[in-house]
């Protein structure tokens, strides 16, 4: 069993205020949990109004198939176009 984690690091294009963050967070984590099969969350950065800090997490039975997934996710939020990947931080835990 591997469990697998990925922290991204979002700056949100045109995002004026915390009310218009929060919907675009908000729609981003709606979109990765129907699409993907992972649990998502926002994890940090709540304060600033053009930052979002979002983790993701999946357990399958191998490292290659979480890759996947999270390549998958990466490549679904460069193509809405809502943001703009500052930063990734991806770990694997082998049980």
């Amino acid at each position: 069993m591997v469990v697998g984690i990925m922290r991204l690091e979002l700056y949100l294009y045109e995002v004026q205020s915390l009310k218009e963050k929060r919907s675009v967070v908000k729609k981003i984590l709606g979109r990765c949990r129907v699409r993907f099969p992972v649990s998502c969350a926002e994890t940090d950065l709540h304060d600033l109004w053009q930052s979002a800090e979002l983790g993701f997490s999946l357990v399958e039975r191998s490292e290659a198939r979480i890759h996947t997934v999270f390549t998958r996710i990466q490549e679904e939020l460069d193509r809405i176009g809502l943001t703009e990947t500052r930063d990734t931080f991806t770990e694997y835990l082998h049980y």
